[in-house]
């Protein structure tokens, strides 16, 4: 029972530090008491031990504690398998980021510390040249409140500039999610946002953001919210209704083609001539033009109809560009 005793405090424990950084405007000792489900002396003596045997950060403003902003998160060891698992994913985000980032540079910099040295030395210089990159000091403000706001479930007021629009416009977010992707080399907040005459699950792109603030109302994030669910018919980012993709390989990259899962609802089938036929259903045919192009001639698009058009089009002007 004192075992029982002891992990149901060290969860409540846990629990107090969340729900601190959830609620900018602090909580009394009555309501965490009340939120979880024991007496205010317990709470206090959670509260002490938290600031004494944890050094946790703690704040008071009257009657009401709070907890740091730039609290660090508790530390965590890898196995050297996970290790490397991290090391191929900060890969991938360095080759999809096109800005200076010193958040990115100094998780990279830990990251190597724990690391052999052959590949530690290789992740300490991807480090520094991401540090080459461009700086922008707009978009890294950015960056550190939705982290915030992300993290400790707090709504942001931003106003944005959509790709087609002039002015800017003022919006109130939860954060649901953050995401990156290549297409345009991108990162995204997702989440429920308002704004006069409209709502909505919406997307965000963080470049597009000119202004931001963490205010200090929180957010429940629905128990169903599933990011994977939410954009499994996406070829990037982009949501809306399925279009079914069919592309044409010829037997020059079909093996190229079998060799990796570009979509969740791929169906792959094999063609007399040695060829195959690549089928998918995605939200927006707009972010997967890029990869089609890329293959050049070795692909003719075959459905919707639409896109063929566009190809048509597309293969035109390339002819009349090249022979004039």
């Amino acid at each position: 029972m004192k075992t029982d005793r002891g992990l149901d405090r060290a969860i409540r424990l846990a629990r107090i530090q969340h729900l601190l950084h959830k609620n900018g405007r602090g909580l009394t000792t009555r309501e965490l008491a009340h939120l979880c489900g024991v007496s205010v002396r317990t709470i206090e003596r959670d509260i002490l031990s938290l600031q004494t045997d944890l050094a946790v950060p703690l704040t008071k403003r009257g009657d009401r504690y709070g907890i740091l902003d730039s609290y660090l998160l508790p530390p965590v060891s890898f196995t050297l398998y996970e290790t490397m698992a991290l090391t191929l994913a900060t890969r991938l985000v360095l080759r999809q980021t096109d800005e200076a980032n010193p958040h990115t540079e100094s998780a990279l910099i830990k990251l190597a510390g724990m690391l052999p040295s052959g590949a530690c030395d290789q992740l300490k210089q991807s480090a520094k040249n991401l540090r080459k990159k461009p700086h922008d000091a707009t978009y890294l403000r950015v960056f550190e409140r939705v982290a915030i706001a992300w993290c400790t479930q707090r709504r942001l007021k931003i106003r944005y500039q959509s790709l087609r629009s002039e002015e800017t416009r003022e919006w109130l977010l939860d954060p649901y999610f953050v995401d990156m992707t290549g297409a345009g080399f991108s990162t995204y907040v997702i989440g429920q946002a308002s704004r006069e005459g409209r709502s909505g699950l919406i997307t965000f792109k963080l470049d597009r953001i000119r202004d931001i603030e963490i205010l200090e109302e929180g957010f429940e994030i629905p128990p169903d919210a599933d990011l994977d669910e939410l954009l499994k018919s996406s070829w990037g980012i982009m949501r809306g209704d399925e279009t079914v993709v069919k592309l044409k390989f010829s037997p020059q990259v079909t093996r190229r083609v079998k060799e990796s899962v570009w979509h969740p609802s791929q169906v792959i089938e094999d063609l007399p001539d040695g060829g195959c036929l690549l089928t998918v259903k995605v939200a927006s045919t707009l972010e997967m033009s890029p990869w089609i192009r890329s293959w050049g001639p070795e692909v003719e698009v075959l459905e919707p109809a639409g896109l063929r058009e566009e190809f048509r089009g597309w293969a035109r002007k390339l002819w009349e560009m090249y022979t004039n």
